[in-house]
């Protein structure tokens, strides 16, 4: 006996393919087509939903329209109150109920501008809705315009002061107003603090005679920035660069403390006993073996002893009597020094340094 493949069972089908389904039903429509149409049921349809005065027209769109809001179905219930207005009904508390729900729809649905519109035609046509101040407030809550929301709820309340919703409203624009103004304080004073602090740097730079270089292409992402030590207000801690140009490699001091001696953190860089690092092939780099050196604004260079403090080698780069202005400079709110081993690679260093200065 040949054998054959059975056949495929059927697939269940979702609600929300069956409610789907329903839709090309014209009976159950959610709305009908305003194209014409063949189908001897659609027109059938289309004539008695359009048959009536224009407000029995609007009327039963707003029923249709109730029953949708009514199962928080706001899009379909939003398709028929416009088709309400659309009718064109001349009871203006029809044209006010379907103007109301609508906008409730849209509140639902967050679409506030079409809120604040339709309550705005609400209001023309009764200025005395409460439901188009209720739902003109919330709207202007939801988009944090929290004067024009107050402005809504106060006019509401002047006839209509036990309504209960815009009170609640109210409550909840006032919160967000102070917390809005608490948040614009907090934000002033933080500007006024980091100005003040600009200040004081400004004027702790020019004290130290430091020259601040401008970047060209904008600040840096450098995450490191000069500030006041917190326990000593009067001292400040840099980042430093560390340049190690015989191997083209550098080393980054995130805090360095103008107190300190250029020693204590040579030290931590190559402490006494420890492997050197991988850049340093032979072995060189040892503290005693080192010389640091800073160079100026206007290019002089000064050798640095290493007992020397951050402070005394800003005091040290202070222009002569008469001269232009000079000093170390800090760019992207960084000082550079250079570390070389003495002897050969110090000479050659200094001498190619001149030699590009003075050419």
């Amino acid at each position: 006996m040949s054998s054959q493949n059975p056949a495929p069972l059927p697939q269940p089908v979702s609600v929300d393919d069956k409610l789907a389904a329903f839709d090309s039903i014209p009976l159950f429509m959610k709305s009908l087509p305003t194209e014409d149409t063949t189908d001897v049921a659609l027109e059938a349809l289309q004539s008695l939903v359009h048959e009536g005065t224009p407000d029995e027209v609007a009327q039963n769109f707003k029923e249709q329209g109730n029953e949708y809001f009514k199962g928080k179905r706001y899009r379909e219930a939003l398709g028929f109150y416009t088709q309400g207005v659309d009718a064109e009904p001349t009871d203006p508390v029809l044209r006010e109920a379907l103007l109301c729900n609508r906008a409730a729809c849209n509140l639902e649905l967050k679409n506030y501008g079409s809120v604040l519109r339709d309550c705005s035609q609400v209001l023309k046509i009764n200025a005395h809705s409460s439901k188009a101040y209720f739902r003109s407030s919330s709207a202007l809550l939801a988009l944090e315009r929290v004067e024009e929301a107050l402005d809504c709820c106060d006019h509401c309340l002047q006839f209509d002061r036990d309504n209960q919703g815009i009170k609640g409203v109210r409550e909840r624009t006032v919160k967000m107003k102070e917390q809005k103004e608490r948040k614009e304080r907090e934000r002033l004073e933080r500007i006024q603090k980091e100005e003040e602090e600009k200040r004081r740097l400004k004027a702790a730079f020019d004290d130290r005679n430091l020259v601040s270089i401008i970047n060209p292409q904008g600040p840096s992402d450098n995450p490191y920035k000069p500030h006041f030590e917190p326990l000593n207000n009067s001292e400040l801690i840099f980042p430093v660069f560390f340049l190690y140009p015989q191997y083209a490699t550098s080393d980054v001091i995130s805090h360095f403390a103008e107190n300190t001696h250029f020693s204590a953190h040579l030290i931590l860089m190559f402490p006494p006993g420890a492997p050197a690092p991988e850049w340093d092939k032979k072995g060189e780099y040892v503290v005693s073996d080192l010389v640091v050196y800073a160079m100026t604004h206007r290019k002089r260079l000064l050798k640095i002893g290493k007992r020397m403090t951050l402070r005394d080698v800003c005091n040290a780069t202070k222009e002569k009597d008469g001269d232009a202005k000079d000093g170390l400079e800090i760019k992207d709110g960084c000082l550079t020094f250079v570390v070389l081993v003495k002897g050969d690679v110090e000479k050659n260093w200094v001498d190619e340094f001149k030699k590009t200065r003075d050419g």
